[in-house]
């Protein structure tokens, strides 16, 4: 497990095939600024999608996967700082993913699939796991209640905060079920506990800089920081929400449909765009979507709203999300080793 050496693909990696546009009605292509991957859960596949909602990539395909190899509900799917490897968590199948995208092939992981534990090798349903720039990855285990960085061929993770078994809000010794652990600019992580709904910002060496409820939230997931001062979550429900909020537990934004085509159902990641859009997925409608919170209108797109399907312009159970380099995650905050 380390960065790639070879430069970073263009996209798409390969000719696209000549396909229509696949994107709901009214969506606007510019909403975007580059493809979209999306860890699609229940088809079990990654997929990048161009801003006219075309398939440009997808994987795994026949002969991707080694022999007694799996790939099994990826929930969230992130690229490596220099874009040429991509970083999936498959929570309820207890792994965590690297895919070079070149080759195709798993080139690293860790865990057990099917088999939860906190032993060495061993995760309990991890979350939003993420490559720094050394290499390591750093992820949350959502069951044993602790954040883990995981190092380059080591068999245990090389660091860890929190304590399995003991699931409360207390950092940097305890976390309440930490379901995200996002790097940020400035070396520290943004940390989501769902017990008590808490999001707390610490450094690797244990200090806790503020901790904070996201306001109105009833299951926070997986937030990220919108700009400085500013943090994004998603709220897991069926009436779901997207709130935008400060390190003082107050709101700044929120977008919450009771009905109609805004209402979301148990979106899980939402993320800032460059242009001030939110993309989000919002899994259980089967959808990614661009909020645009100027006009407080969906901007764009892709699946059709509570519709499973595998094929072009479908779904199912959508959970994560990341943008093609330079656009990316990694790209975007520049994450450096903490």
């Amino acid at each position: 497990m380390s960065p790639s050496a070879a430069s970073p693909p263009s996209w798409p990696p390969a000719a696209p095939t000549n396909q229509p546009h696949n994107l709901a009605a009214g969506s606007n292509p510019a909403a975007l600024p580059a493809p979209v991957l999306i860890a699609d859960r229940d088809n079990n596949r990654l997929v990048v999608v161009s801003p006219h909602g075309q398939v440009l990539w997808q994987w795994p395909r026949p002969g991707d996967l080694a022999a007694g190899q799996t790939f099994r509900v990826p929930d969230d799917a992130f690229f490596t700082p220099d874009g040429g490897h991509i970083v999936v968590t498959q929570e309820d199948d207890f792994v965590i993913t690297e895919i070079d995208i070149a080759t195709r092939k798993i080139v690293w992981r860790y865990g057990q699939p099917g088999l939860p534990g906190s032993g060495p090798n061993r995760l309990w349903n991890p979350d939003d796991a993420m490559m720094l720039r050394d290499g390591s990855i750093i992820a949350a285990d959502i069951k044993n209640c602790r954040l883990v960085r995981l190092g380059v061929g080591a068999t245990a993770p090389v660091w860890t905060a929190g304590e399995p078994g003991s699931c409360r809000h207390s950092p940097p010794t305890r976390f309440g079920s930490p379901n995200g652990a996002f790097p940020l600019p400035n070396g520290h992580f943004l940390v989501t506990e769902i017990n008590n709904d808490w999001v707390d910002e610490i450094d690797s060496a244990g200090h806790v800089y503020w901790s904070a409820h996201p306001p109105q939230v009833s299951y926070p997931s997986d937030t990220s920081e919108l700009s400085p001062g500013k943090y994004l979550t998603a709220d897991y429900s069926s009436v779901g929400q997207v709130v935008v909020f400060d390190s003082g537990g107050h709101t700044l934004w929120r977008w919450r449909q009771q009905s109609g085509p805004g209402r979301l159902d148990h979106p899980s990641l939402a993320e800032g765009l460059p242009n001030g859009d939110i993309i989000a997925n919002d899994d259980r409608n089967d959808r990614v979507v661009v909020i645009d919170p100027r006009t407080s209108q969906i901007a764009w797109q892709y699946g059709h709203t509570a519709t499973r399907g595998s094929g072009p312009g479908y779904l199912s159970n959508p959970d994560g999300l990341d943008l093609v380099p330079p656009d990316s995650y990694a790209e975007r905050v520049m994450i450096s080793p903490a």
